[in-house]
């Protein structure tokens, strides 16, 4: 059972589609907060993604994104720093922004499997979503950069892990409160 289930049941096809519009406005938001570093900025993108897969499931955490790549290629500045249009879905962060269909929906899928309850499984789904990212980021950065492999994983993903490891425990601490804040609730 995932959260956004567990609080409103089973919501009609109108509330899924404000579940993903809020999604996408989330990951949004959060591609605003950012450290410029070079060649990918470090964002809470990533955390909102997989609090979003985490929450809503991978059906509506994937349509979340997909929403939101769709928003900012439409000319909404909701890519990081403001960005939109075409230009970074398929510059140096276009792997990772894709990846985060992928990344949204495994956190979904594990979420669905049980993983999104308790601290302990919840930290653990975050983090494998949170490093499931850097396959197609750093690949994706290598095929568009003068990098090899190792410079690509230099730039775009090992300055990242502490970062993400404090994210994915954040995402998890947020989830388990939802949970506790449900059931708080129900009494």
């Amino acid at each position: 059972m995932i959260l956004s289930k567990a609080y409103l049941s089973n919501p009609s096809l109108g509330r899924q589609a404000l579940l993903v519009l809020a999604g996408s406005l989330v990951i949004a938001l959060s591609a605003q907060i950012s450290v410029p570093m070079f060649p990918v900025p470090m964002t809470l993108q990533t955390m909102a993604v997989i609090l979003v897969g985490l929450t809503l499931g991978w059906r509506l955490g994937a349509a979340s994104v997909l929403a939101y790549l769709a928003e900012g290629a439409a000319g909404l500045p909701f890519f990081a720093n403001g960005g939109f249009g075409i230009a970074p879905l398929m510059g140096p962060t276009a792997g990772y922004l894709w990846g985060f269909v992928a990344q949204a929906a495994l956190a979904g899928w594990l979420a669905e499997r049980g993983m999104g309850r308790g601290l302990v499984k919840t930290f653990v789904a975050a983090m494998v979503a949170a490093l499931f990212i850097y396959v197609p980021g750093v690949l994706w950065l290598q095929a568009v950069t003068p990098l090899d492999l190792v410079g690509a994983a230099k730039a775009g993903a090992l300055p990242f892990l502490p970062g993400d490891v404090v994210k994915a425990a954040l995402a998890a601490l947020i989830v388990a409160g939802g949970w506790k804040a449900l059931s708080n609730l129900r009494g």
